[in-house]
């Protein structure tokens, strides 16, 4: 799958808000994945179907419920989710149009973010995190397999840390900060491609060069694209006055906060490399024409003179005595030569060549 920068899903112009439309990948199959802890308990679980999730006891007092969907294109059982546990309408529209910019909407009992998260590779994918929090309660949804919050689900497995004991704000937060911390992995991956293309660029730069510069140029512009606004969301959670934020977490979403002001750093300091590279490029290539022109100008230079004395001995007048001359044809030849190894010593003398 390209890299994809524009994307151009959109509603049809009048489409009432809060009208359910699929525009996610479809998916193999679409997984439900629950678990519920609290400081003494712990369960994990893959549900077949939404009423077997609603179903399971609660966790509990004081337990976390979290819930993870994987597949977005089955638009019933995201209305069914909407209705299980009261969440908008409108927040249920942007989870399934997956081209939205991360953001954060406060609801009457509910706190809903759009994030991104990306799979690396040879092409970076993205794709779209929506996130529901609620007492007790939050709910993530992904448009493919595969995510950055399992070492979340390793430290709820081993009880490591605080987060079995803490809220659901808490869970919460160590997800988005997990969505942060991908970053630098890919950051580092891009750091090893720009330090590449910069070797290659002094060496021997090709047009599948630039390919890779455009390439890398893009891709550093969809990271700044999701960078930038979840550095706003995680500020308004930290500024949001509500319930569903407790004081300590906030000053953990500080930190989170650090790091995404740090990846914007990087990004910034990488995108300038890139666009420099691009530069560069192009100076090479004008330095390469300016080479081989330099080259083409000295031989025709020291032609000129040669095929002026070839211009004169080569018209048919009879009244010229070299013509006639025993040794015309050698001294002319040696004209020349002479002439063409003086102009060549000349060029060196001036470092023309």
């Amino acid at each position: 799958m390209p890299t994809r920068i524009f994307d151009k899903r959109h509603a049809a112009p009048g489409t009432a808000p809060g009208t359910l439309r699929p525009s996610a990948q479809r998916v193999e199959r679409v997984t439900i994945h629950v678990i519920r802890y609290s400081p003494e308990d712990f369960d994990e679980r893959e549900v077949a179907s939404l009423e077997e999730c609603a179903a399971l006891a609660p966790p509990a007092a004081g337990g976390v419920t979290w819930i993870d969907v994987v597949g977005l294109h089955d638009i019933e059982l995201v209305a069914r989710l909407g209705d299980t546990f009261g969440l908008h309408p409108l927040a249920l529209e942007d989870v399934l149009n997956t081209g939205q910019r991360p953001k954060l909407d406060e609801y009457d009992d509910h706190l809903f973010c759009v994030l991104r998260d990306f799979h690396g590779g040879e092409t970076l994918i993205s794709e779209q995190i929506a996130l529901f929090l609620k007492p007790g309660l939050v709910l993530t949804l992904q448009e493919l397999p595969g995510d950055s919050f399992e070492p979340v689900r390793e430290r709820l497995r081993r009880g490591r840390g605080r987060i079995r004991a803490a809220g659901a704000d808490y869970l919460a937060y160590a997800l988005i900060d997990a969505l942060v911390d991908q970053f630098f992995p890919l950051l580092e991956q891009q750091g090893e491609r720009i330090e590449a293309l910069e070797e290659e660029l002094i060496a021997a730069p090709t047009p599948e060069t630039l390919e890779r510069i455009y390439r890398l140029r893009r891709e550093l512009l969809l990271l700044r694209r999701a960078a930038w606004p979840e550095r706003e969301v995680i500020g308004a959670l930290r500024r949001e006055e509500t319930a569903l934020v407790g004081r300590e977490v906030k000053l953990f979403l500080g930190d989170a906060y650090d790091h995404a002001v740090q990846v914007l750093d990087i990004l910034e300091t990488y995108r300038e490399l890139a666009g420099s590279m691009l530069d560069v490029y192009l100076s090479s290539l004008s330095h390469r024409m300016n080479e081989v022109m330099k080259v083409l100008t000295v031989i025709a230079t020291i032609f000129i003179p040669l095929t002026f004395v070839a211009g004169v001995y080569g018209m048919n007048f009879d009244r010229m005595p070299e013509l006639h001359w025993r040794w015309g044809y050698p001294a002319s030849l040696l004209l020349m030569t002479a002439i063409a190894l003086g102009l060549i010593v000349f060029f060196r003398r001036r470092g023309w060549f």
